[in-house]
């Protein structure tokens, strides 16, 4: 019987067949990572720099933004390079550590969206005991218990997973290392431990989604006896973005790992996996901020900073704000550069690496990636110059000798 530590690799899912599919799903898929992550910075920038946000309820937000972060880059960027590269392997170790930091990051979200609704459920139900109950030093004890959740629920599934001897050959039938596809592999017998183990941490995410149901009943029917109708507006405005991203993460992840092997399919496990892994980081950003004035009133700051900038700084905004406003901007360039310089990157080494790229149209587009990056390096050298050497900038106009002209 063929032991896992005989296994030096694992060959993931294929998407297509056909280099120009392949490299359309590449594309795609890099499209919706750096949406994500462009997103969830934004709102990382968003609370850390408004001091107006440094409230439990946006604390909680910036831990849901950096695991939805964590979560897609543990995911996608593989499956976007065996894509690339016109390749299915990853190694053992890297498999390991991809189911590891899942499990982690996933484990530790929804303890956190725990905490949203009893945050939620405070507020509303409980305003007065709000400020003893949800303190700084508490948020940060809760935040650190949901964090070590997701270790602890980490450990357990990897450790047990990767004991198990592997009978089935190497061939997972997911785009990343799921931890339901890698126990298709396993021997009849020896995946039971797992099964086991699946079961008592899905015992304990429907007790959290119970909490959260209980919870919500409760605000609801708190918001339902206010006399204003601009507090229930307010009320719902907070509280129904959260509802629907627990209802995405939960449906599909529970679905996922607990429906029968009679109904399973590759075609309906790719649909549940990209609706539990990529769909909620990309659209999370979108559900929280859509209807969240606070949110909304800091990005219209950001964008009118960056409208203003080369005015007089005291114009509009007080030192403090324009600050603020400074370091929303630097950092908003910082993930725009980051993004751009990803893509560019990818292009170049793609384009480089495989010799059937090697035509005079890859050559030119080549040349454009590079020029897109000096550009962009230039622009980041500029902004960081306006943020971290403010006083000495000073944008003049070409001097008279130099000016460009038509003739």
């Amino acid at each position: 019987m063929p032991n896992s530590s005989f296994v030096s690799e694992f060959l993931l899912l294929a998407f297509a067949d056909t280099r120009e599919l392949q490299l359309l799903h590449f594309v795609l898929f890099l499209g919706i990572y750096l949406a994500a992550i462009l997103g969830n910075g934004l709102i990382l920038t968003a609370i850390a720099c408004d001091h107006r946000l440094h409230t439990p309820m946006y604390f909680f937000l910036l831990n849901l933004a950096l695991l939805d972060m964590g979560c897609i880059s543990t995911t996608v960027p593989k499956a976007m390079a065996n894509s690339l590269w016109d390749t299915r392997a990853i190694s053992y170790a890297g498999c390991a550590a991809q189911v590891f930091l899942f499990a982690f990051l996933t484990g530790a979200e929804f303890s956190v969206l725990t905490l949203m609704a009893y945050d939620r459920y405070i507020a509303i139900c409980k305003p007065l005991h709000y400020g003893s109950l949800l303190g700084s030093r508490a948020c940060a004890q809760m935040a650190a218990a949901a964090w070590g959740s997701g270790v602890l629920h980490a450990v357990l599934h990897t450790a047990i997973t990767f004991s198990l001897p592997l009978c089935q050959g190497n061939v997972v039938d997911q785009f990343f290392c799921e931890i339901p596809q890698i126990l298709k592999l396993s021997c009849s017998d020896a995946y039971l431990r797992e099964v086991g183990a699946l079961m008592f941490s899905v015992s304990f995410l429907f007790g959290c989604f119970v909490f959260i149901l209980f919870s919500y009943v409760q605000i609801f029917r708190a918001v339902l006896r206010m006399p204003s109708e601009q507090g229930r507006h307010k009320a719902f405005s907070t509280c129904l973005p959260h509802l629907a991203v627990v209802s995405l993460f939960v449906s599909t992840a529970m679905f996922a790992y607990l429906k029968s092997p009679s109904t399973s399919s590759p075609s309906l496990d790719l649909v549940l996996s990209l609706l539990y892994s990529v769909v909620p980081p990309v659209v999370n950003p979108l559900i929280y901020s859509k209807r969240n004035l606070e949110l909304k009133d800091t990005l219209r700051k950001l964008f009118t900073f960056l409208l203003l900038k080369h005015q007089k700084r005291d114009h509009h905004l007080n030192k403090t704000e324009t600050w603020e406003l400074q370091l929303l901007h630097f950092t908003l360039f910082l993930d725009i550069y980051l993004a751009a310089l990803l893509g560019n990157g990818l292009i170049l080494a793609a384009v480089t690496c495989d010799h059937r790229l090697h035509t005079p149209m890859y050559f030119f587009l080549l040349n454009l990636a590079l020029l897109k990056i000096s550009v962009l390096t230039i622009m980041a050298y500029d902004s960081s110059v306006v943020i971290c050497k403010c006083l000495h900038y000073e944008p003049r106009s070409l001097p008279q000798g130099r000016r460009f002209s038509g003739g």
